[in-house]
Parts: structure tokens; sequence; C-alpha cells
């Protein structure tokens, strides 16, 4: 399937003067996003422990570049336009804020009256409004003025707040981004994710499946001779089934242990000697193998041969392959993010971000000079409110941490 001259409109129109003839399109978006702020700000965002909590752990941003590696890869071997893939798969982590997933809870109890806050829809937001490249002619931002193609390969979840097509807190849009959205899905089926999507969608799973289960071995939060233990598993695949695979049964995910500890790819001990170290790369890359060949094969078995983009078919996840990446999730969840230590840290980074709302509400001249200016051509509470929650989202763990300090620390605190 061929990307049509729709699919390579972008929100604004080029001006002939930038134009580049001597590049593709979708490349160009690639460079687009590789360039601007947000990106270069999920260095200092938790992927799973903060940034400069230990010197081998992943942060936002080398998550995203792991995941478009793999995505670009998959992407290409099912006929996608890779740099489609590509964008899609370093844009997917845009609109997490400070502290992660962990941020966009205490984020999301501060916008509860004005539609709430999500990662994808603020992604969406970042992409179209909040990143400087291009302006409509009135003055309007217009984001980086990435292809329809492109900008539709990030939607994750295509319907807003409220509108899925099963019981769902995700949505992909605010109900302020409705134009620009609904440009972007014009003609595409109604709640249907494009295929360079799902594939996004699947590289993000297999990435953070594989790699959190290497940080957490390497960090010393998990020994990996606690997964052949059936006692220790218990809690790990009572977290896979209420999480992450709700419809496998318990059988399935003992199962899917069992298949990968006998693949021989996760390691029996580690000591941190390079040979250790060295072992647990080749599990990362042979799980990601793994679980990236089984979807890429039983796609093609559905669809046989040729190119597959946009709304042209859907990626395959067979059950066992999917059993697997959710056990994996299970447990970095378990013996990484659901630690008494964890849990306390986590408390006090949803308090950091409500007296940060609270403190750029007092006084919103401390706002950057951007944001200032959308906060003053806010019409109402509810679109001035938006702009404070942009603000606080945009900072990294480190800055959100600093300003915390300075304008609410109180004698003795420590961050």
């Amino acid at each position: 399937m061929t990307y049509t001259a729709a699919d390579r409109e972008r929100w604004v129109a080029e001006d002939p003067a930038q134009k580049r003839t001597d590049r593709d399109d979708f490349a160009r978006d690639r460079a687009r996003l590789l360039h601007s702020a947000s990106l270069r700000r999920l260095s200092a965002k938790t992927q799973v422990l903060s940034p400069g909590a230990d010197d081998f752990v992943r942060n936002r941003l080398t998550h995203s570049l792991e995941v478009a590696q793999i995505g670009r890869e998959l992407g290409a071997a099912l006929g996608c336009n890779a740099d489609v893939v590509d964008t899609a798969c370093l844009a997917h982590d845009l609109g997490h804020p400070p502290f992660g997933h962990n941020g966009e809870t205490a984020l999301n109890a501060a916008a509860a009256g004005i539609g709430g806050f999500e990662g994808n829809a603020q992604s969406l937001r970042i992409l179209t409004r909040l990143e400087a490249k291009r302006t409509h002619a009135d003055g309007r931002p217009a984001g980086l003025n990435l292809t329809r193609a492109s900008l539709d390969a990030t939607v994750k979840y295509p319907w807003a707040r409220g509108e899925g097509p099963y019981p769902t807190t995700k949505f992909g849009v605010y109900a302020d981004d409705l134009p620009v959205f609904d440009w972007i899905r014009a003609g595409a089926p109604q709640r249907v994710r494009a295929f360079e999507a799902e594939v996004m969608d699947w590289s993000d799973d297999v990435a953070y499946s594989v790699h959190d289960v290497e940080d957490a071995i390497a960090s010393g939060h998990l020994d990996p001779r606690w997964l052949r233990d059936r006692d220790e598993l218990g809690q790990v695949i009572d977290i896979a089934r209420a999480v992450y695979a709700a419809d496998l049964g318990q059988e399935a995910l003992l199962a899917a242990v069992d298949r990968l500890l006998t693949s021989g790819a996760i390691p029996t001990g580690f000591d941190r000697t390079r040979r250790d170290l060295a072992r647990l790369k080749d599990m990362t890359s042979q799980l990601i193998g793994r679980f990236a060949l089984a979807v890429e094969i039983a796609t093609r078995e559905v669809t046989g041969p040729g190119d597959l983009a946009r709304y042209a078919a859907g990626l395959v996840v067979p059950d066992q392959t999917r059993a697997e990446v959710a056990v994996l999730k299970a447990v970095a969840a378990h013996y990484v993010m659901s630690s008494n230590r964890r849990l306390v840290v986590q408390e006090h980074e949803r308090e950091v971000i409500h007296d940060l709302v609270a403190a750029y509400a007092a006084d919103p001249t401390r706002l950057d000079g951007d944001l200032r200016a959308d906060w003053e051509a806010a019409h109402g509470e509810d679109q001035a409110l938006r702009v404070l929650l942009d603000q606080v989202a945009s900072l990294t763990d480190a800055r959100a941490l600093a300003l915390h300090q300075a304008w609410c620390g109180r004698p003795g605190d420590s961050n």
C-alpha cells in the first residue's frame, strides 16, 4: 500500500522557501522530532527509576530511542514506511510529565474538573501546538507541522475521554485539540488505530518489558534466581492478570514463564562481572528478537506478502507472546515499581506535582515565556488551568524538584 498525497499533507502548509525537495516528507518529520526540545527533555524524565538513581538504568529518552530501533525494523519488515514508524516511536512518550506515570496520576487529579490529564493526549498537544516550529497565518502555534500519516501513527488511543471502544481511562485528545485530531483522522475508521501506531505500541511493549527487567537485574532490585521460585512467582502472576492480561488465565501465564526460562535467554544468576553483564545484554537481544519475530510471522500468516500501511491490516500478536510480555512487565512492576521504598518516593513526587501546580497558579509570571503568553490568551479558568498543567508536564524531574525546593520547600526538607 502506498502513501497518498493526503497522507503527506501537513497541518500547516509549508512555506515554499523552506521546502526541501531533496528529502522525503516522512524523513523530514523524523528530523524535526529529533531536534525538538520536548524530545531532549525526556533524557531527564523517569522511565522506571529516576534519572541519576543508577548509572545503568534507562530514562524516557533512551527508552524512546530503543523503541524506535525496534519499531523501525519491525515496521520495515511489514512494509511500512520506516520513517513514519520511527517518528511515532520517538514521539510516543513526549507527553510524559516529570516522574513518569506517577506524575501523570498527580496531574490527572489536578485536571479532574477540566477533562483530565493523559500522557498520550499531551503528546498530541505537544506535536501540534506546544513545540515551536511553525505557526498558523493568524499566529496560533502549529507545533512541529508533521504530516498527517506521521501524526496519525502517534495516536495510540484514537478517541476523546470516555469515548473508547472498551472501558478505559486512556484517551488520545483533549477537547481543546479536537480540530487537529479531526484533521488527522479524516477518512480513518472510527476508534481504529493506524497500522503504524500498532507497530509503535507493540515495539513499546517489547522494549519496556525486556529493558525494565534488564534494569531491575543490573541495579540489584531483582535476582534472576527468584524467577525460578514458584512461591515468588505467585505475586508476579497476580499482577500480570490484574494489570496486563486480564483475559489470560493463571496457567497460560505460568506456561509463559516456563517458556521464557527454558528458552535459555534469562540468566540463572548475576554477579555484575563482565561475563554476567554480557549475558544480560544477550538476554535483551534474544527476547526482543523473539517477540518481534513472533508478531511478524503471525501478521504475515494473516495478510500474506506485500506492504502494510495505514488501514490496510491489523497487527497480530499471538496470545503466547502476549503472555510472555505480560509476565515480564509484571516482574518489573513487582520488584521495582511496587517496592516499599519506591512507594514512599512516589508519594513525595505526587506532592511535588500538586504543589507546583498551586505555585504556578499563585504566580503565573513564573511560567516560561511561551506558556505565559498562552496563559494571558486563555479564555476562562479552564483554559488557564490547562496552561498551568502544560507547564508542569514539561518539566524534567530535576527541574521540578529544584523549583519545588525553591518555592515550596520548608526548613529541613530534602529532595
